[in-house]
Parts: structure tokens; sequence; C-alpha cells
């Protein structure tokens, strides 16, 4: 018998998310140094955060780049990252064989076409309200919240709350000798 998301979740060793349009709303402003500017949710940013202060591996493959954008990632503890990525079933793969995890243990947010082929090769593929048609066909839960503005926190706190991880204290993470900080 097929599980259902709840179950699923209980399943997952790793998460792996796209940048623009699932940490931000798409949004980009073009530097004239060739960096972006980008928005991103605080709340998400925790939710990241507290997933990697508690052990889990937490992955960024995105076409996007910039030092902003890698800065930020790596200011979240977040050690895993694929950015600039033009062909992102192959970091998946990568990704998985590094940290020992089978795609079944992965849940993967994408929200547009670039997403579409990682999203069918994991047990766990979800996406924001407000992705591509063809994106939330190929999901298995939709957040009821957009990219950049809360879809990643809802699927982290969902997943750790599965594993009895989610609200273990009250600190911050920010600063934590675990987590990276600059």
């Amino acid at each position: 018998m097929e599980k259902n998301f709840k179950e699923k979740l209980t399943q997952v060793k790793a998460m792996v998310f796209d940048v623009d349009g699932v940490l931000t709303d798409g949004t980009i402003i073009p530097l004239v140094n060739g960096d972006f500017i980008r928005c991103y949710n605080a709340k998400d940013g925790y939710a990241l955060s507290y997933a990697v202060k508690h052990g889990y591996e937490v992955c960024i493959i995105s076409g996007g780049y910039g030092p902003t954008l890698v800065s930020r990632m790596e200011r979240l503890g977040i050690r895993h990252l694929y950015v600039n990525c033009m062909d992102k079933i192959a970091a998946l793969k990568e990704f998985c064989g590094k940290i020992g995890a089978t795609p079944d243990e992965v849940m993967f947010m994408g929200d547009d076409i670039p997403d579409l082929e990682c999203l069918r090769a994991v047990g766990i593929p979800v996406c924001p309200a407000d992705a591509a048609a063809e994106i939330v066909e190929a999901s298995c839960y939709v957040s009821q919240f957009a990219g950049g503005r809360g879809c990643v926190r809802d699927v982290v706190e969902q997943i750790l709350r599965a594993h009895g991880t989610w609200a273990l204290d009250s600190k911050g993470t920010i600063g934590d000798p675990n987590v990276a900080s600059r």
C-alpha cells in the first residue's frame, strides 16, 4: 500500500531546494557586478538552519548564482551547494552519493520546469503554491505558501515534526558553533 505524505516524511534523510521561486518569490534584481539581489523569508531561513543544527542534510541545487546567494546559504549552515547548475539531476545524484541516501529518502522542492526531472526522481517531491502546473502535477504535496513566502518553513517544519525534532529548544541558530556563520 502506498504511503501517504505524512508517512513519507518519516523516511526523509535529506532535503533539497531550488532557490529562485522556492526560497525567493522569483524576483531577481541584477547588479552590474554580475550578482543579484534576492529577498529571502526569515522563517524559511530559520527552519533551514534549525534542520542543519539538528543533523539533517540540506542541499541547494539552483540555476541561480552569485556571491550573495552563496553567502546566504553558507550563513544558514548549508554545506551542499550546487549553484549555476544546468544539470540538476546529475547534481542530485552526486549529492545522494555523497551522503549515502537513496532517492526515496530525499525531499526535493522545486517550482519550475528545470526541477521536473529531480521531482520525478525523489520519494518526496513537493512544491510551493505558485509552482508551474507541471510541477504541481509531479508533486505529492503542494504547500499552501508561495515561493519566498514560507513554503520552505512549511515543509521543513512538517519533516522535523514527523521525526520529533521540531522545536526542541528555543535557541537561535546563527552564531551557533555547529552552524557556519560570518
